[in-house]
């Protein structure tokens, strides 16, 4: 958690300096993102709420996102964590919403996906989404590998978005 938070201060300056707001949905991190912003004093200003959408159950539950199929998508892609995102930040009216989906380990998801693979949206006033693989099994490590990787994304997007 302690290299996050270097990374989760310069996004939330960004946030806070421009009065904006951000919303989570993350899977496979687990909370890590979530935790990282929320663990910087003044969070309230810019954090309005996130959600570990780890199952169909809770993507229903939380995102009302129910079967993918008839989307022509499936999760752990990068249009799904655009749709996540896009969706968080609808529902909470959220300037800026961040979506994370992946297969932290040991082995890989049921889509194919080999663990080590996460796709990361940042959606607001401007959109993107990447995906990474690390080619690890190590659950932990690839947790905060997609937690730094989408906070630097997070950061980076803020950034270019002045």
């Amino acid at each position: 958690m302690q290299d996050l938070i270097p990374r989760a201060e310069k996004a939330a300056a960004l946030l806070k300096a421009r009065r904006e707001t951000i919303v989570i949905a993350e899977s496979s991190t687990g909370g890590l993102i979530s935790a990282a912003l929320l663990a910087l004093p003044g969070a309230s200003a810019y954090f309005l709420g996130g959600a570990v959408v780890y199952t169909q159950t809770a993507r229903t539950a939380l995102l009302d996102i129910g079967d993918l199929k008839p989307l022509g998508l499936r999760a752990s892609t990068e249009a799904y964590a655009l749709l996540g995102a896009r969706t968080a930040r609808q529902r909470f009216a959220a300037t800026w919403a961040l979506s994370e989906t992946g297969a932290t380990g040991p082995t890989g998801n049921r889509y194919g996906d080999a663990a080590g693979h996460s796709c990361i949206a940042v959606v607001g006033p401007t959109e993107q989404a990447i995906t990474i693989e690390t080619g690890s099994g190590d659950r932990v490590a690839n947790m905060r590998a997609f937690s730094a990787a989408a906070l630097d994304l997070l950061a980076k997007v803020l950034a270019d978005a002045r």
